[in-house]
C-alpha cells in the first residue's frame, strides 16, 4: 500500500498510539481484546456493570484519535486512507457495544437500567459526532464521487456508497445550526426509546395473571399448567398458577382456557401493556413525543415525513409503494377473516356459547380458531405440542442448515455466557472449517426483554483480519419444571425458532471482505427474506418425520397428523395476515401524519375502521407496546418489511417447488451464492433478481396464503 496515502500528522498518530496503549494497560475487562478459542470470545464472565461507562469513554477516545488521524491526513482522499481507515477504526468500541447490547436485552437488572439511562444520550451524541464530522464526510464524499474511476472493485464501490449514504441520511450535509438541532433531537429520542422499553418491561413483569384455584386452569394443557405453577413458585406464590405476560404464556391461555372471563382478563392485561393512563409506565406521552421529534428531524433532513426518510434507501423506495403492497394483501385477508369469524360463531352456537355466538370478542378469537382448526383439519394444538419438543426442533434446524447449506453444529462448553441458561455451539462449513459460534438463549426471565430476536456479536469479514461469526438466537419460551421437556406451539417452532435461526444462518453463510457489508447488514425490508424462507423447511415431511417425536412415547408424528398440519397451512391466514398488516399500516400512517397532534386512541380507532378490520380482531401489538417501532428505529415506518419480505419469500420458495423440491441442491446453492453469502455487497433488488431471474411478483404470496389471485 502506498505510504504516501497516509500523510497523517505526527501528533495525530501519536494520539492513536497513546490511546491504544491506554486500552492495552487498562484492567477493564470490556476493553481487553477478545481472546481464546474460535477467534476470540466476548468475556461475558468477567463483566462488571460499573465498567461500562469508563469502557465507553476510553473506547470513544481511541476512535476519536483514529478518526482525527484520517481527517488530518494531508494526502488526497483514497479508498485506502479514508474508507478502509474508517472501516478499521472503532473495533474496541464495537466490542464494548456488543456486550452492552446483551446486557440491555437479556440481563436487564435495575442497575443496568440505570446505566442504560445514563449512556443512551452519550451514545446518541457520539453517533452524531461522527456523522456530523465535516472533515471526515468531505473525505468520504471525495472517495464516493471518484468511485467509478478509481479502479475499485464492485465490493469496494458498494462500501463507499454505504458509508456515503449513511452520512447523508444522518445529516452530514446540514448547516451548523441544523446539525445542532438534529443532535438535540437524537439525544432526546435516545432517552425516549429507553423510557419506552423500561415501561414495557416493568408492565410485563408486573401485570401477570394469577390463578388462585385449580378450576381456573380448566382447559389448559398439562404442560401449560406445570409451567404456570413453576412461574408462581418463582414469584413466591405457592399453591397458585401464574400466566406470565409474554406470548409463549398468554397465547396458550387465550387458546385453551374454557373460562371466558379469564380469557378476557388475560387479553386485556396483554393488550394494556404500556397503557396505564397517567401512571408511571404510561407509554402514550412517550410515543407522542417520539412522533413529533421524528417528524421534525425528517424535515431537517429534507423529507416531508419520517416515513419518506425511512424508506428512501430501502427496496420500497416510497411509502406509497409499501402501502400498495399492504393494501393488495389486506383486502383478501380481511375478506377471509370475515369467513373465519363466521366459522367460529357457528361452532360457538353449536357448543351453546350464546354470548360468543352472538358477539364474538377478541379474547374469543384464538379459542374458537383452535376449535375451527380441530373441526376442519382434526388438529388439536394440545395433541400437537407433545411432538414439538424444543431440543428436537433445535436438532431439526441444524439438520436443515446441513442439508441446504452444508453447515454442521457441535455443542461446546466453557464458552463465557451472560446467563447460565445459554447454550453454545460451534458451527463448521461444508469444507469442515470453523465458521462461527452460535449462542442460544431459550427461556423467559424477568430481566429479559420479551419476544424473539437474533443478535450478531461479531460479523464475518476478511479485513483488517479474517473474522468468524458469533451470533445468538434469543427466545422467551416458558421454562418447564426440572426434568420435563419444553413443549412448543407450532408458531413457536416456525417464528421464534426457524425464523430467527434464519437470521443466524444469514450471518453464518456470509462470505465478504468488509464486515460493514456482511451477513444481515442489508436493507430492512430485505433482511427478513433469509429468515422467512428458513421457516418453510419446518413443515417439510423430512423434518416432521425425523424430529417431531412424541415427548412421552418417542414415536414420530403420525403421517396423518403431519399431513393435516400441512393441509392447515392456509388456516387462519386471514387473521394472521390482517393482524400483521393492520399493525404495519398503523405504523406507516402514524409516521405519514408528520408533526400533527395525534390522539393515539382516536387515531387507532379511526384507522382500524378505515382498514375495515373486523371488531373481533386481536390487533397486536398495540401502539403502547409496539417495541419494534418505539423502542428504537429499525422497524419504525418499516413494520411493512415483514410483508415485503414475505412476498419475496413466497416467490423464491416457488423456485424450489418448481425444481426438485425443498432440498434441491442446485437451488440451495443458488440461494447461498446469490443471497446468503453476499450480504450487502450488491443491492437487495439485484440480489433477488440474481436468484429468481426476475423482479418479485405478488401472485406467489396470494397463492401461498390461499387467497384468490387476480387474473
Amino acid at each position: 500500500m502506498d505510504r504516501r496515502s497516509f500523510l497523517a500528522s505526527g501528533a495525530a498518530l501519536a494520539a492513536v498510539a497513546s490511546a491504544r496503549a491506554a486500552l492495552a494497560a487498562s484492567d477493564n475487562p470490556l476493553l481487553v481484546a477478545w481472546a481464546g478459542a474460535y477467534g476470540g470470545l466476548p468475556p461475558f464472565d468477567k463483566v462488571r456493570l460499573p465498567d461500562f461507562e469508563p469502557a465507553y469513554r476510553e473506547a470513544m477516545a481511541l476512535q476519536r484519535a483514529e478518526l482525527k488521524a484520517i481527517t488530518d491526513n494531508r494526502a488526497t482522499p483514497t479508498f485506502e486512507n479514508t474508507i478502509l481507515a474508517y472501516e478499521r477504526s472503532g473495533q474496541a468500541l464495537g466490542n464494548v457495544g456488543t456486550i452492552y447490547g446483551v446486557h440491555t436485552s437479556v440481563v436487564i437488572t435495575p442497575e443496568m437500567q440505570a446505566i442504560e439511562e445514563r449512556l443512551a444520550p452519550v451514545l446518541a451524541a457520539y453517533a452524531d459526532e461522527q456523522t456530523q464530522n465535516t472533515a471526515l464526510f468531505a473525505r468520504i464524499d471525495a472517495v464516493y464521487q471518484a468511485r467509478e474511476t478509481a479502479g475499485l472493485t464492485p465490493e469496494q464501490q458498494r462500501l463507499a456508497w454505504v458509508y456515503h449514504n449513511n452520512f447523508v441520511q444522518s445529516g452530514a450535509r446540514l448547516n451548523a445550526a441544523d446539525k445542532t438541532r438534529l443532535a438535540a433531537i437524537n439525544l432526546r429520542l435516545a432517552d425516549l426509546y429507553t423510557a419506552f422499553s423500561k415501561n414495557l418491561l416493568s408492565d410485563e413483569n408486573g401485570d401477570v395473571l394469577v390463578l388462585d384455584k385449580a378450576q381456573d386452569t380448566a382447559g389448559l394443557p398439562a404442560s401449560v399448567v406445570a409451567a404456570a405453577r413453576a412461574a408462581a413458585e418463582r414469584r413466591k406464590l405457592p399453591g397458585r398458577w401464574v400466566i406470565e405476560n409474554n406470548g409463549s404464556a398468554m397465547n396458550p391461555m387465550l387458546t385453551f382456557s374454557i373460562r371466558r372471563d379469564l380469557r378476557q382478563k388475560a387479553w386485556e392485561m396483554r393488550m394494556g401493556l404500556g397503557d396505564h393512563t397517567g401512571g408511571p409506565t404510561d407509554n402514550k406521552p412517550v410515543i407522542r413525543e417520539i412522533l413529533k421529534l421524528r417528524a421534525e428531524r425528517s424535515k431537517l433532513l429534507g423529507y416531508p415525513t419520517f416515513a419518506h426518510w425511512r424508506v428512501a434507501d430501502r427496496m420500497a423506495r416510497t411509502p406509497e409503494n409499501a402501502i400498495a403492497l399492504m393494501e393488495a394483501l389486506l383486502k383478501p385477508a380481511i375478506a377471509r377473516m370475515g369467513e373465519e369469524v363466521a366459522d367460529m360463531k357457528a361452532i360457538a352456537a353449536r357448543e351453546g356459547d350464546k354470548a360468543a355466538a352472538a358477539d364474538l370478542q377478541p379474547w374469543d378469537y384464538r379459542h374458537y380458531a383452535e376449535k375451527v382448526r380441530k373441526a376442519k383439519y382434526d388438529i388439536d394444538e394440545a395433541e400437537l405440542k407433545p411432538y414439538l419438543q424444543l431440543d428436537r426442533m433445535k436438532e431439526a434446524m441444524f439438520w436443515v442448515a446441513g442439508q441446504v447449506y452444508g453447515l454442521s453444529f457441535k455443542r461446546i462448553k466453557g464458552v463465557p455466557v451472560p446467563h447460565p441458561d445459554i447454550e453454545t455451539w460451534e458451527v463448521r462449513g461444508p469444507d469442515g472449517r470453523h465458521r462461527g459460534v452460535w449462542y442460544f438463549d431459550a427461556f423467559a426471565r424477568p430481566e429479559k426483554q420479551s419476544g424473539a430476536w437474533c443478535s450478531e456479536y461479531r460479523s464475518q469479514g476478511r479485513f483488517p483480519e479474517a473474522s468468524t461469526v458469533l451470533v445468538s438466537n434469543n427466545c422467551n419460551f416458558t421454562k418447564p419444571p426440572a426434568g420435563q421437556p419444553c413443549l412448543l406451539s407450532w408458531s413457536d417452532v416456525t417464528v421464534a425458532l426457524f425464523h430467527e435461526f434464519g437470521h443466524a444462518i444469514h450471518a453464518l453463510n456470509s462470505d465478504v471482505t468488509y464486515r460493514t457489508l456482511a451477513g444481515a447488514n442489508v436493507t430492512w425490508d430485505y433482511v427478513e427474506f433469509p429468515s422467512q424462507i428458513m421457516e418453510r423447511w419446518a413443515l417439510t415431511p423430512e423434518v416432521l418425520s425425523r424430529f417431531a417425536l412424541h415427548a412421552t412415547t418417542g414415536k414420530p408424528m403420525p403421517k396423518a397428523l403431519a399431513d393435516k398440519l400441512r393441509a392447515a397451512k392456509t388456516f387462519n391466514q386471514g387473521f394472521l395476515t390482517a393482524r400483521q398488516l393492520s399493525a404495519a399500516m398503523l405504523d406507516m400512517k402514524l409516521h405519514l401524519a408528520g408533526d400533527a397532534d395525534i390522539d393515539l386512541d382516536a387515531f387507532y380507532q379511526a384507522e382500524v375502521k378505515r382498514i375495515g378490520l373486523p371488531k373481533e380482531a386481536e390487533l397486536a401489538p398495540r401502539l403502547t407496546w409496539f417495541s419494534h417501532v418505539f423502542s428504537g428505529e429499525s422497524y419504525a415506518a418499516g413494520y411493512y418489511s415483514y410483508a415485503w419480505a414475505e412476498t419475496l419469500t413466497a416467490d423464491a420458495w416457488e423456485v424450489f417447488l418448481e425444481a426438485g423440491g425443498p432440498y434441491d441442491k442446485a437451488v440451495g446453492k443458488r440461494l447461498h451464492d446469490t443471497v446468503m453469502s453476499v450480504g450487502n455487497t450488491v443491492s437487495a433488488d439485484e440480489a433477488f433478481r440474481n436468484f429468481r431471474g426476475r423482479d418479485v411478483r405478488v401472485a406467489a404470496i396470494l397463492r401461498d396464503r390461499g387467497f384468490p389471485v387476480p387474473a
